[in-house]
């Protein structure tokens, strides 16, 4: 399959057991992390900087003050040497770790992981569940507008509202065609369906496509244009009247910041989507949620991209607007726990100790044969 960019493959990923010397029930606890789809393995960064810095730190610089694992300094440990800028793949290789060592302080004190973050870096009042929608859409061989609407009606009966289409990887007068196809799955709700170009566009193809669709009333337009191109995304948005989405791509509060600044972005309508696991993070990313209070927004206005179990629990944990599921794609890091239940388009995070990924029976065989 592909989107307007790429094709997937050849994409690959890194997988991390992080083994602990703390036991229960006479098995070492054992924190996973992974990187985001869209992105490949950061294995080499991670083997030859990140790693060596985490595993020669003496075993205190790890704590904090009460004596338990701290994700938080274990990152500092990380990040030393390494300048500012250039942020990379640099930022994915540290972000696998991020997950892995945020799912090993949870294991840690016996609790999912919304309930961790939440008690350490919330308010202690934690969502119960959240807003989810089921992105697909992509373009294969082969595929017809048959098969889009019934890979979309297939969603909606997973218990999804709204659901997400790939465009720009064909012509404007072809991705009307697949979007009116789509609509008619959901009733003409146009407030139902978000698209994503994933930076195919210049500006004035963006623009194209944003006088087409304008009158759809879409959910959301994401990523017109390359993510650090601010200009184009500052000038869609004065003449795109409904909601962009766009930061995926963003991979550090720096960069976040820049978008707010110079992309003109609306804290009334538009949505962010930074990505904790390719972003250095939770560590970054609440940062970023800092930096975006700052200037006025919501953290209802933040729905991560990446469609897995960590930003599921930062989600429920700091009272994002939503997260990214992908039901169908991405296997089998992506998704939710098996015996997860979509409802309303909602979905709760679960009560297995930290990320929960053992509730993966896939996915938790190859990270078992990791340490095994």
């Amino acid at each position: 399959m592909r989107n307007a960019y790429i094709d997937f493959s050849k994409m690959d990923c890194t997988v991390v057991a992080l083994v602990s010397d703390m036991f229960v029930d006479g098995k070492p606890l054992v924190g996973y992390g992974f990187n985001s789809n869209g992105r490949y393995n950061a294995t080499a960064i991670l083997e030859e900087r990140i790693l060596p810095r985490l595993l020669n730190a003496p075993g205190e610089d790890l704590l904090d003050e009460n004596g338990e694992l701290s994700p938080e300094k274990a990152w500092s440990l990380m990040m030393r040497d390494e300048k500012p800028g250039g942020h990379g793949e640099r930022s994915v290789a540290v972000g696998v770790m991020d997950m892995a060592l945020h799912d090993l302080a949870a294991k840690a004190a016996g609790v999912p992981l919304y309930r961790w973050i939440s008690d350490h870096y919330g308010d202690g009042d934690p969502d119960s569940d959240v807003f989810v929608y089921a992105a697909g859409g992509y373009y294969a061989p082969g595929k017809t507008l048959a098969d889009l609407q019934a890979e979309m009606r297939g969603f909606l009966d997973g218990g999804y509202e709204v659901v997400k289409m790939k465009i720009g990887g064909a012509g404007l007068d072809e991705d009307l065609r697949r979007i009116e196809a789509v609509l008619q799955v959901l009733d003409g709700d146009g407030g139902r369906l978000m698209v994503d170009a994933n930076g195919k566009f210049d500006l004035d193809t963006a623009l194209e496509y944003g006088r087409a669709i304008d009158g759809y009333g879409l959910f959301w337009y994401e990523e017109a244009g390359d993510p650090l191109d601010y200009r184009l995304n500052a000038v869609l948005s004065e003449s795109y009247a409904n909601p962009v989405a766009t930061g995926e791509n963003l991979f550090s509060l720096q960069d976040a910041r820049n978008l707010i600044r110079y992309g003109g972005m609306r804290p009334d309508r538009d949505f962010i989507q930074v990505d904790p696991a390719l972003s250095y993070g939770l560590t970054e990313y609440r940062r970023v949620l800092d930096m975006l209070k700052r200037h006025g927004w919501s953290s209802r206005r933040c729905v991560p991209h990446g469609g897995h179990q960590f930003s599921l629990h930062i989600a429920a944990a700091l009272k994002l607007g939503g997260n990214e599921s992908y039901p169908g794609e991405f296997q089998p890091t992506g998704g939710f726990t098996d015996d997860a239940v979509i409802t309303g388009g909602r979905v709760a995070p679960g009560d297995l100790p930290g990320i929960g990924l053992e509730g993966k029976a896939d996915f938790h065989k190859v990270l078992r044969n990791l340490h095994s």
